[in-house]
């Protein structure tokens, strides 16, 4: 423990020390210059600068919350203490003995997919998962009347001691302000709080005071911010006039906004598709398919740890029996190589087609709100990212007992859609989930929309707001094929355009990142 906290002193050191290099110009005295900034006067068309101060019994009451939320919805395939992959480096296990969280059960078919697919890997994933930040809508005009009054509580400091830490939060947020989340501490970061986005505010002394020469500086709180993370106080262009250097901000800024722009899209061409409720979670079953004469599909040994319930060929029939209707483009990597020419809707896959194919009814698209919420991590409300969790691991469930696997000892029950009755039983429970993520899925593209707000100046982000519309169609001319990303603003400096987006998917193939497509 002494070790872990001496490295967060040298964090919050460095962090205070890189701070002060660009705060020495900041003449924020009073909450009547908050304009008085020119970086902060240039927000102010969208965002006012402001601290919002949430008081320490709130937020703390808040965070244990939803840890506790965390905890009960992660419990059943949480593993003991004495599980050996709870062994290993001592540093793992001060952790255990801090806060008793444990890492997931690889082999539980209904919670390893938080760790294959979304890399929530030893203790540190369910940790990351219980973290707790506030929700930066707070900061946005829109949101934050209707918002204040029930979930923020200003501390009854004194009229001076607010002037402090207003002072102090403004400093150290560049004149951005933020969400303060009053006496927050070094040891909750990392542990009780996300560190990523957390800037702490350190109380401001006088030279020679004696608490200058502390190892550990004293806060007045943590503030988040994703405007201060993203470095929004800097012009994009410099005041040297060095239109290289302006040009390769710009594209360094594209290149960071590209991978919210790409969920944004595919939150919104979900939400603007027609549900597909036929399609029977068969993909698990194209991952056994084996007809005579085929190679042995590679996926075989998925869920090696279970028993197929069905013959292979069960298997076999039920695969053939209509063909397979999986929208889902990134579970075709995974089909045997000869499922892949029954798959109605194609045998090979681009990434692109995810802006095509993405539907409400698909199961796995469920389970992928979880990947695109863990992307805003420390930006996003943590009952938003709660309700996530609990949508992905009903959709899991209905995968796995769905699947030709027999996973009861896991307490998932079977769905048998080789039958009528069993396809009829997963039509309704899919209709049902599809109902139940609808809100979810609404609720975290707001969110996004209001990151991207905060974080990005609006200058980059012109053009892109309606990136797509309902199945596929584009809806503004500041998109071209290929995934090319370009702001209306555009002087020629060129879109960035993820390699991952111009990858193909091929049963049996390798991953997105390892099968780009050749550019002519």
């Amino acid at each position: 423990m002494t070790s872990s906290r001496s490295c967060k002193n040298l964090i919050l050191l460095i962090y205070l020390s890189i701070s002060l290099q660009f705060q020495v110009a900041s003449s924020l005295s009073s909450p009547s210059q908050i304009t008085s900034n020119p970086d902060a006067a240039m927000l102010s068309s969208t965002l006012t600068p402001k601290i919002i101060t949430i008081s320490e019994t709130v937020w703390r009451k808040a965070a244990s919350n939803h840890s506790q939320r965390i905890r009960h919805l992660l419990q059943p395939g949480l593993t003991p203490l004495e599980h050996n992959i709870n062994s290993g480096k001592s540093k793992r296990r001060q952790q255990h003995y801090i806060d008793d969280w444990t890492a997931l059960d690889p082999v539980n078919p209904i919670y390893n997919f938080l760790i294959e697919y979304y890399g929530l890997k030893g203790a540190k994933g369910p940790r990351r998962l219980a973290r707790w930040a506030p929700d930066p809508k707070l900061l946005w005009e829109e949101h934050c009347n209707e918002m204040a009054s029930s979930t923020t509580i200003v501390s009854s400091s004194s009229s001076v001691e607010k002037e402090q830490v207003y002072k102090a939060a403004m400093k150290a947020s560049h004149g951005l302000g933020g969400v303060l989340l009053e006496n927050a501490n070094i040891d909750d970061l990392g542990g009780t709080l996300h560190m990523r986005g957390g800037v702490p505010v350190p109380i401001m002394v006088e030279e020679g005071d004696p608490q200058q020469d502390t190892e550990q500086p004293q806060l007045h709180g943590v503030l988040y911010n994703p405007a201060v993370f993203y470095n929004r106080h800097s012009p994009l262009n410099n005041n040297n006039n060095d239109k290289d250097d302006g040009k390769e901000r710009k594209q360094q800024l594209l290149k960071t906004i590209a991978p919210f722009q790409w969920y944004t899209s595919i939150l919104k061409q979900t939400l603007n598709s027609d549900p597909i409720l036929h399609c029977y979670g068969l993909h698990e079953w194209a991952m056994q398919y084996h007809p005579e004469g085929a190679d042995p599909p590679p996926s075989a040994k998925y869920q090696s740890s279970l028993t197929l319930r069905v013959s292979r060929q069960v298997i076999n029939d039920t695969v053939e029996r209509k063909g397979v209707r999986c929208t889902h483009v990134d579970a075709l990597r995974f089909f045997a190589p000869a499922a892949g020419p029954l798959n109605h809707h194609g045998a090979s896959l681009q990434r692109m087609d995810q802006l095509r194919l993405e539907q409400k009814g698909c199961v796995h698209a469920h389970m992928d709100l979880l990947k695109i919420g863990l992307k805003l991590q420390g930006f996003i409300d943590s009952e938003l990212m709660v309700d996530i969790l609990e949508v992905a691991l009903a959709a899991r469930k209905l995968d796995v007992e769905a699947s030709p696997y027999d996973a009861t000892e896991y307490g998932a029950g079977i769905v048998p859609i080789e039958t009528n009755e069993g396809r009829k039983v997963y039509r309704e429970r899919q209709i049902g989930l599809m109902q139940r993520a609808e809100p979810v899925r609404q609720r975290l593209l707001d969110a996004y929309e209001v990151f991207m707000k905060i974080a990005f100046d609006e200058s980059l982000l012109l053009g892109s707001d309606e990136f797509v519309g309902g199945r596929g169609k584009k809806r503004t001319p500041s998109v071209v094929d290929d995934n090319v990303v370009m702001s209306k603003s555009n002087t020629g400096d060129g879109p960035y355009v993820a390699p991952e987006r111009l990858a193909m998917a091929e049963p049996g193939g390798l991953p997105w990142r390892k099968n780009l497509i050749e550019k002519s």
